[in-house]
Order: C-alpha cells, then sequence, then structure tokens
C-alpha cells in the first residue's frame, strides 16, 4: 500500500482508503499513449485534432465513469465545441482578410492598383495581393465600389496570382465586403 505521513498540522496525508494507486505500468502506457496522440495532431495539423481530443476526452470520460454512454456523450461535445470554435476562428480571419481589402479600396478611384496585405495575429495564413477598383457603384444608401482583387501565392519569379471579383461599400465607420459570406456581416437591403 501506499505511504502515509503526518503534517505539521496532524493531518495525515497519503492515499485515500479504498482508492487504489495505478501501477507504473499503467502510469507509463497512458503516458505513451500521451506522446502518440500529440505526435500524430502534430503531424495531421488541425484537421484531425477535434476529433482526437474529442476521443482522448469521451475515453478519459468512460474510463472515469465505468459508463461507456458517458464516454461517448463526452466525446461528441468535446467534438461539436471544438468544431465550432475553428469555424469561429476560420470565420474571423477571413473576415479580417475582407476588411484589409476593402479598407484598402475605400480610399481608391476607379482604375486605380495598390497592394493589399493581412498580418494575422497567430502568422500562419498571412495573405496578401492587389487590388484594383474597376468602378463606384451609384447607390443612394451607401457608396460602394466593385473590386477585383488578387491573392498571391509563391515568390519571386513563382509567384501565381489568383483574381478575385466583389464589392466593397462604406457603412457608417469604414469600408465593409459587401457580398455574402460566412464571414460577411449581414449589410440587409444592400446585400446583392
Amino acid at each position: 500500500m501506499g505511504r502515509v505521513a503526518v503534517t505539521s498540522r496532524g493531518a495525515m496525508s497519503g492515499p485515500s482508503p479504498g482508492v487504489v494507486a495505478p501501477s507504473p505500468g499503467v502510469v507509463a502506457r497512458a503516458l505513451r499513449l500521451a506522446a502518440l496522440v500529440s505526435l500524430m495532431a502534430a503531424l495531421c495539423g488541425c484537421q484531425l485534432t477535434g476529433e482526437l481530443v474529442a476521443a482522448g476526452a469521451g475515453g478519459a470520460s468512460a474510463a472515469a465513469t465505468a459508463n461507456p454512454a458517458v464516454g461517448i456523450a463526452v466525446g461528441v461535445g468535446v467534438n461539436a465545441g471544438i468544431d465550432a470554435t475553428f469555424a469561429y476562428i476560420q470565420r474571423k480571419r477571413q473576415q479580417a482578410e475582407q476588411d484589409a481589402i476593402a479598407g484598402e479600396a475605400g480610399a481608391m478611384r476607379p482604375g486605380e492598383r495598390r497592394p493589399w496585405k493581412i498580418d494575422h495575429v497567430i502568422p500562419i495564413g498571412n495573405e496578401h495581393g492587389e487590388v484594383v477598383v474597376v468602378r463606384d457603384i451609384p447607390n443612394a444608401l451607401a457608396p460602394c465600389k466593385q473590386l477585383a482583387f488578387s491573392v498571391d501565392t509563391g515568390s519571386g519569379a513563382t509567384t501565381a496570382h489568383h483574381w478575385y471579383t466583389t464589392d466593397a461599400c462604406q457603412d457608417a465607420r469604414r469600408w465593409k465586403w459587401a457580398l455574402a459570406e460566412p464571414a460577411t456581416e449581414r449589410w440587409g437591403t444592400l446585400q446583392p
């Protein structure tokens, strides 16, 4: 059994009665499994992270409660939470890219070209390219512009320019992306 020690206050510390400490072999296997799951998560990227964490949480819950139904419920809940968090982060990052393009185009005249760039707080997926204002869109509700923009990949002689079109309109404070996309706030009647 485990050791029992008397603390300075006279209380006993050590394993509680009826609680069996895991054997060193069980602990070692659990640590190896955790290391393997961490390695798999690193190699898979973000695609499987939610599933791996959910499987780990579900397995731990099932083992702790001795009830597989609880493990399944916990696993499904954790997976849903992680998926929703990743979707939220992706929408916010895409919205920042759209705001960078629309903000750059807001100060431009038709025919003018300028570079655009986004530097995210976590420097993964930083994008850059060029934006061109194609034309002003007459609108009694808000000034709008039609844009062509590129997203550049590669560098030097291997740079590829992927061109897209969109509209941007000015709200009370700034220029915003006007087309309906998951990262775009709704414009109501201004939505083309």
